[in-house]
């Protein structure tokens, strides 16, 4: 008897834009097909944090209609992901036994386990844990095992990586997204989403650092052995790099987004030649040189500073596959051997692993969370304990109030020279406009 395509949606709520992807899958088959792809630039969200309610669901029916205009139909539920600044990955273990004699392990051992591991943990009561992941798990002392379901042995072992985010947080996206009249029925941290939407298996068996650098923050996701070892948000973005081109070249934000797009990091491509910009009927004349500067001068403090702090626990040696980068600013020209010279790895830009079936214009590295989403529907489809959720019903309860973080002003500089001094005041400027994005 014919069933009609099982229909899966995905939506990115991000800094910069909203990203909805529809997908399609047939009974016969368990891999999904993307059918359509919307946008709709985004406003009313700063960092990832909602700080205008009514902005942000105006921006998230644009995106919605604009998918809905690509397949011919309306879509009423999604998965959604997010991003934000306060998201804490945390390692714990557990331990069960399995009786005096050796036998199968069963699925009532694993969420044995799974609930051993979780106990170990002491989560504010302001806070709630996302995702629930099981890294590894080991048998009688044997480490490695991928899937423990009917191996046996006396004593079962795991290692659980649980991704806890503030409460309110979650309440407000899901309050933004039910509102534009969208069914939440799941969430995935952006971090993991781009990690699945451009990674490929072999990179993450191997060991892999994926770094989607969005508007307003980077999502970090390091992987060995296949599993996600450390999930998390550094808080700059493409908007960061943004507002110190204004301010330096002393444009309005629009024009900055312009000339961010000009500037390449390679060395052979930045020479002295100048750029015309338009600025309200009038032409105004910069060094590419002195722009591409800024752009390094941010681009070092998140590789040289935040991603490196990020992997100040770990070995590089876990991670023989390098980097891939993702988001907007990864279409910065050279960027990745910028990388690959900060970090001391290989780096590669990443393309959705579904690039093929994603429509010509939307089918880039800006485009692999939203890719992504789907990819975690199914595999969370396939085997129920890879990602475990706390229950939709438990987060949407209480209305939450979205406030805003008082922006503080920026002092004016004095004088000096200005090709001498642009690094030391680029180290003075990301120290006052941190809170500014």
């Amino acid at each position: 008897m014919y069933k009609e395509p099982e229909i899966l949606v995905g939506l990115d709520l991000g800094t910069s834009k909203i990203s909805v992807v529809i997908a399609e899958r047939d009974s016969r088959f368990q891999e999904a097909q993307i059918i359509g792809v919307g946008y709709a630039p985004s406003q009313g969200i700063r960092k990832g944090l909602i700080i205008n309610l009514e902005q942000a669901v105006r921006s998230v029916r644009q995106a919605v209609k604009d998918a809905e205009n690509m397949v011919g139909f309306e879509i009423d539920e999604a998965t959604v992901s997010f991003s934000g600044m306060e998201v804490a990955s945390v390692t714990s273990r557990g331990m069960i036994s399995l009786g005096r004699t050796p036998r199968q392990v069963a699925i009532s051992d694993v969420e044995r386990v799974i609930e051993a591991a979780q106990s170990e943990l002491s989560i504010p009561p302001n806070r709630v844990t996302l995702h629930t992941i099981p890294v590894k798990y080991s048998i009688d002392g044997n480490s490695g095992i991928d899937d423990p379901l009917g191996m046996t042995g006396i004593r079962l072992e795991m290692e659980l990586q649980s991704v806890i985010v503030p409460t309110t947080v979650v309440q407000n996206i899901i309050n933004c997204v039910e509102s534009a009249g969208i069914e939440v029925n799941g969430l995935v941290i952006k971090s993991l989403a781009s990690a699945l939407g451009s990674l490929t298996d072999e990179e993450t068996r191997a060991g892999v650092i994926s770094l989607c650098i969005g508007g307003g923050t980077t999502g970090v996701a390091l992987y060995t052995d296949g599993r996600p070892v450390k999930l998390s948000i550094i808080p700059i973005g493409g908007d960061h790099i943004t507002n110190d081109l204004a301010y330096v070249m002393k444009i309005p934000i629009s024009k900055a987004e312009e000339v961010k797009k000009m500037v390449s990091l390679n060395p052979e491509e930045v020479d002295q030649q100048d750029l015309d910009v338009d600025v309200r009927g009038r032409m105004k004349t910069f060094s590419i040189t002195e722009a591409a500067e800024v752009v390094n001068c941010r681009l070092e403090e998140l590789f040289g500073e935040h991603v490196r702090h990020q992997l100040a626990e770990f070995s590089l040696h876990m991670f023989p596959a390098g980097i891939v980068l993702s988001g907007g600013v990864a279409k910065t020209p050279g960027i990745e051997i910028f990388a690959s010279e900060m970090l001391n790895l290989p780096v590669r830009i990443a393309e959705p692993l579904d690039v093929y079936q994603m429509p010509p214009g939307r089918n880039d590295c800006e485009y692999t969370t939203v890719a992504g989403v789907v990819r975690y529907m199914t595999s969370r489809e396939r085997n129920p304990y890879r990602y475990i959720e706390t229950p939709i019903s438990e987060l949407r309860s209480g209305a939450a109030q979205i406030t805003s973080s008082p922006v503080g002003k920026i002092p004016k500089k004095s004088g000096g020279d200005r090709t001498e001094g642009i690094r030391g005041f680029m180290d003075y400027l990301k120290k006052s406009v941190k809170e500014l994005f």
